[in-house]
């Protein structure tokens, strides 16, 4: 059972622990952290979401991310989430943005790394494969249909501010 720290939309905590996969009462939210991975090279890590998944089985995403667990604090739930997903320890990491949904604040960030590019690791369940793309690529993919609209979203503050839109 996974236990989430119950948030106030303004982003204090409630006292309230939520549990995964049960309904998360009105004015509470859980707070998620997604990352985008810059190389130093300038090229963008897009990640190939796993073709079980719920919600967009097999597309590719521009981000490792999930859920803070009880007591973990966003910075520390983006860094657990990056290594998890990808196997990449940052060299910098900022966030890029907030985002709030109807249960959920979203912190969004940007990761650098000089990781071997080759050496990016697969989570079981959650991606099946990885592929690297130059800033032009990516501004295709930002600008196209691929991209999975919420994601984009909750991107849109840098993708404006870096003129990807």
């Amino acid at each position: 059972m996974e236990i989430w720290d119950g948030y106030f939309e303004d982003g204090t905590q409630a006292g309230i622990d939520l549990v995964r996969g049960e309904k998360i009462p009105q004015g509470l939210y859980h707070l998620v952290c997604e990352i985008l991975v810059r190389h130093v090279d300038g090229d963008y890590l897009l990640m190939q979401r796993d073709f079980k998944k719920d919600n967009y089985p097999g597309f590719f995403e521009a981000t490792a991310g999930g859920s803070a667990l009880k007591g973990e604090d966003r910075d520390a739930c983006a860094k657990r989430e990056l290594k998890e997903e990808t196997g990449i320890t940052p060299e910098a990491l900022s966030e890029i943005g907030r985002f709030v949904s109807k249960d959920t604040i979203y912190h969004t960030y940007l990761a650098l790394s000089s990781l071997n590019k080759s050496s990016v690791r697969l989570q079981k369940g959650e991606t099946v494969s990885y592929k690297w793309v130059s800033e032009a690529q990516f501004i295709e993919f930002v600008q196209s249909g691929n991209m999975i609209p919420e994601q984009k979203d909750r991107y849109r503050m840098y993708f404006s501010k870096m003129r990807y839109l």
